[in-house]
């Protein structure tokens, strides 16, 4: 068997395809009316000194490429399999007839001048130094601007990111043995500081159609065969992802193609299949007679600078070692279905702890955050979400809160009504103990078959449950009598609510443990398993077309704990209490600088203000605060009379005095101006209802007590309420002494990110301990 190989971007040289413009006039006017200039002259004078820039570099080898592969099937029969490198895969598709040479020229054109716009990074060749060697570099020095470009052979690598990093890392390389080579290129080709241009493309190729292969080409980003349905998405992440050639060299190896013929100007392929035919070896322990199967899996879709490569030749020894990356944690349907690049999410947290810039930040790093929007109004919200679209555009994911009000569902469906205003697609539907007319509307709406008969679902719902009963009612098709009455008042449509026995009201659940704020302190070991059993119940007995995902959460801010919740079976984690500590968080700096402090023990649980007389539990900040012991307080209080004038009098005035800061009398005149405002049934209530009044000023101490830490107020921090688990302990424990010990120093991004580096490094040092463990024996 052989394949055809075509070279990329630094294969051409004055002179090329001099011997073919002449057999082939045809095709050099196309090139020359699509172009605008003349190939010819381009690639055998080069009057303007143009060949080498990257809007003429690409198109002209593409051309030469191709009637190179003209001439040699004079003579030749097709090859058994196609592949290029880089620009080279276009070659490789044309010669498939996935698209005809006018197309190709045009797809190729928009890709050069793309590319050549982007002139804030460089690129430089790793020279002698295996893979798993470079990649234990830039994961242990942190060089997060440094991703891995082209995996060429083991010993010869390309990598890509910003100008400064690729220069100042030269050092680091050969200090440890490499030869560094920065490479004459103006951007950073094959990384993701390429993901504009990426878009850019991706929409560009929704003008065109692809046909079906009619020889197998080999993808740069999987080393597998194109699969006709996923064309277009491959060609568009090929320019942010790595280029896998050893791999895919390996596998048609594996495949049993012997010999490789390099179509275009220079040998430069020839010459790295030669070194992989060398030090390839045990082909079998990654490639096995399942194969094919395991190509119809394969996803599509960007990868992160850490997940790239998925699997390398990495070790001096010549075994194929597999090398665990971010996108192999957790399921890549999260991955697919959200847009993102990493299996982690930033949770809301009310008041906009959670502010707009977090959600930003997350979302302009590959991750997806969530708005908190609990107690903020709906000017706010609805500010916060235009700031948020703006900074984000329509390329990068966001979700905002759905809180659950039982005792006003109004607000729920004002909520809801101004999600879909905005085009909201993601909600972090939380504290909800029944299903709700606002959140079935949401997840059904918009609901429709494609043509092909299955179902469209745009708008995403996120679960937040810690008990099995709750995870069963979102893991269902909305109630009947829910969707009946939507359909009947015109709010749905009669197909939307056909297709509601199809569709489960939320597409993922997440297992919230013993986290900060509300809890039910339960444990993930215990909770995890038990709701995955039952989400596989439930789909198998609705069979939906669209998966159900069970993420985790609560406890989680160290690798440890996240490779816990991996191991379990998360498709996704997510985080709450450490990111309050960040720089994007919004709350005082005064609480900040508290929270970098705790450990694990400073955290205490108290009585929910919100959910006051039910006897709900939050938990809170307790290391320099008095308030898990002044609420508890007052709860007692609460459950052991009657009403206030019940209460002992120096009681009553250490209240004023300590809690307060302020008469009862003063803090009632307050409350009844904000009941008589909109809610006078409360305020008659609180008259006829000694207990009842006693409730309602009791519950302004949590609010006060909210408000001033969210402000920072210096002359009462005792009485802060701060909701916070003992996960942002851990992470202070575990970052104590590096340059995350501050706050100051943490943006969102960033600690999520280290926490999925880090995640991969400690499972593959415990499989690696498991192995040699298991050679023992």
């Amino acid at each position: 068997m052989k394949c055809v190989i075509f070279p990329g971007q630094g294969s051409q040289f004055l002179g090329m395809g001099k011997d073919l413009f002449d057999k082939f006039p045809e095709e050099v006017e196309l090139y020359n009316s699509i172009l605008g200039y003349s190939l010819k002259e381009l690639c055998l004078s080069d009057p303007k000194q143009q060949l080498k820039q990257t809007n003429y570099t690409q198109p002209s080898i593409f051309a030469v490429n191709h009637l190179s592969y003209l001439e040699y099937l004079k003579e030749n029969d097709a090859p058994d399999y196609l592949a290029g490198h880089s620009l080279g895969e276009y070659n490789a598709l044309l010669a498939s007839q996935v698209f005809d040479f006018e197309t190709g020229l045009r797809l190729v054109k928009r890709r050069g001048e793309l590319m050549a716009n982007a002139t804030e990074g460089g690129m430089a060749a790793v020279l002698g130094m295996p893979l798993a060697k470079i990649v234990e570099l830039i994961e242990k020095h942190s060089l997060n601007d440094i991703e891995i470009a082209n995996i060429n052979t083991d010993l010869q690598v390309v990598i890509s990111g910003k100008k400064k990093a690729i220069e100042e890392s030269a050092e680091l390389f050969t200090s440890n043995g490499a030869r560094y080579v920065v490479l004459p290129v103006s951007g950073a080709f094959h990384s993701t500081l390429m993901q504009e241009s990426k878009i850019t493309f991706q929409s560009f190729l929704t003008e065109y159609t692809f046909s079906k292969p009619q020889i197998p080409v080999i993808s740069n980003i999987t080393a597998r065969p194109y699969k006709e349905i996923a064309i277009d998405k491959t060609l568009s992440e090929q320019i942010t992802s790595s280029v896998k050639w050893s791999e895919s060299v390996q596998f048609m190896m594996f495949k049993g193609v012997n010999g490789f013929e390099e179509i275009g100007p220079g040998k430069v392929l020839t010459s790295l299949v030669s070194q992989i035919k060398n030090n390839a070896v045990g082909l079998d322990l990654y490639f096995d007679e399942d194969e094919e199967k395991k190509e119809s899996e394969i996803q599509y879709r960007s990868e992160l600078p850490e997940t790239k490569p998925k699997a390398n030749v990495a070790s001096d020894s010549g075994k194929l070692l597999l090398e665990l990356t971010p996108n192999q944690l957790g399921s890549p349907k999260f991955l697919e279905r959200y847009n993102v690049k990493y299996p982690y999410v930033s949770g809301s947290m009310y008041r906009g702890i959670a502010s707009k810039e977090m959600v930003v930040a997350m979302g302009l790093n590959g991750f997806i955050g969530f708005l908190g929007t609990g107690g903020l109004s709906d000017s706010v919200i609805e500010e916060s979400i235009v700031f948020i679209k703006d900074q984000l555009g329509s390329s990068h994911p966001f979700g905002v809160n759905l809180l659950h009000n039982e005792d006003n569902p109004d607000y729920e469906n004002k909520m809801v009504e101004l999600y879909l205003k905005h085009d909201i697609r993601n909600i972090e539907a939380s504290a909800f103990i029944t299903i709700s007319e606002a959140l079935v509307l949401y997840r059904l709406k918009g609901v429709s078959r494609f043509l092909d008969g299955s179902i469209r679902i745009r708008n995403h719902i996120l679960a937040k449950v810690s008990r099995p009963e709750i995870a069963e009612l979102f893991l269902r098709p909305a109630p009947k009598d829910i969707v009946d009455n939507l359909v009947s008042t015109g709010k749905l449509t009669k197909e939307e609510g056909e297709l509601s026995t199809h569709v489960s009201l939320a597409g993922e659940i997440c297992i919230e443990a013993d986290s900060g704020g509300h809890t039910d302190a339960g444990n993930l070991c215990v909770l995890l398993p038990a709701i995955k059993y039952l989400e596989d119940r439930i789909s198998r007995k609705y069979n939906y077309s669209e998966k159900i995902l069970v993420g985790a959460a609560g406890g989680i801010g160290t690798p440890s704990a996240a490779a816990a919740a991996f191991i379990l079976g998360a498709d996704f984690i997510l985080t709450g209490s450490i990111n309050q500590c960040s720089i994007e968080a919004a709350i005082s700096e005064e609480v900040k600088d508290i929270l970098e402090t705790i450990n694990v023990q400073d955290t205490a649980y108290a009585p929910a203000g919100d959910m006051f007389e039910m006897g709900a539990k939050v938990q809170v900040l307790k290391k320099g605060v008095l308030f898990p012991y002044r609420a508890n307080k007052l709860y007692n209080l609460y459950k052991e009379h009657n009403g206030i004038d019940d209460i002992d009098k120096l009681i009553l005035t250490q209240l004023e005095k300590r809690f307060f800061k302020k008469t009862l009398d003063e803090v009632w005149a307050e409350i009844s101006t904000y009941l008589i405002q909109g809610k006078k049934e409360e305020l008659e209530m609180a008259e006829r209802s000694p207990k009842y009044k006693m409730a309602l000023i009791f519950k302004w101490y949590f609010n006060y007590s909210t408000k001033i830490a969210l402000s920072g107020s210096v002359d009462d921090k005792v009485n802060y309420q701060v909701h916070c688990g003992p996960s942002l302990g851990a992470f202070n424990e575990w970052v104590s002494g590096t340059g995350l010990s501050s706050w100051r120093n943490r943006n969102v991004h960033v600690m999520a990110q280290k926490i999925l580096k880090e995640t991969c490094l400690l499972l593959k040092e415990q499989i690696k301990a498991m192995s040699s463990k298991s050679e023992q024996y």
